[in-house]
């Protein structure tokens, strides 16, 4: 169902995959759009080695949300901040990409928690995480996405 990676010299191994997924903030969530149309997005997000999955946060409505009612096939993809071999000019970029299907998350507890863990990714200010909660958390809507099939690259720009 899923191709196996034309330049398999360049794989990375899935436990390299999972330290990039719980390192890095920021990603690239991409869904099928309105007509058809890819539909790619920055997103913070946070896997959670408990259950192996990957959450995010956002808005209630919107495109984001229409995509995934209408399709919850999704992928993920996430970057390093890559490294010059000394030198060397050209930058190592180790790279994933995650396909699976995304649903959005109901339960308000599990929602404060994601929210919870999102925003311990970033600071460890707990008086901001209180305010978000008492703020934000009404608003926001969670998203879980079950990983299906992950691979990961080290790649040369030269």
């Amino acid at each position: 169902m899923f191709r196996t990676m034309r330049r398999f010299k360049q794989q990375i191994p899935e436990a390299e995959c999972i330290e990039i997924l719980k390192t890095e903030k920021r990603g690239v969530l991409s869904l099928i759009g309105d007509d058809g149309y890819p539909y790619g997005l920055p997103l913070s997000h946070f896997y959670d080695e408990r259950d192996g999955k990957i959450y995010f946060h956002g808005a209630k409505e919107g495109h984001k949300i229409d995509a995934i009612k209408a399709n919850p096939k999704a992928s993920f993809c996430v970057m390093d901040k890559g490294f010059k071999k000394e030198g060397e000019w050209a930058l190592n970029i180790k790279s994933v990409i995650a396909f699976g299907k995304i649903s959005l998350i109901t339960d308000i507890k599990k929602a404060e928690e994601i929210c919870t863990r999102l925003v311990q990714k970033f600071t460890d200010d707990k008086e901001y995480l209180e305010k978000e909660l008492n703020n934000a958390l009404a608003r926001v809507q969670c998203f879980e996405f079950t990983i299906e099939h992950m691979t990961g690259k080290l790649v040369n720009e030269s």
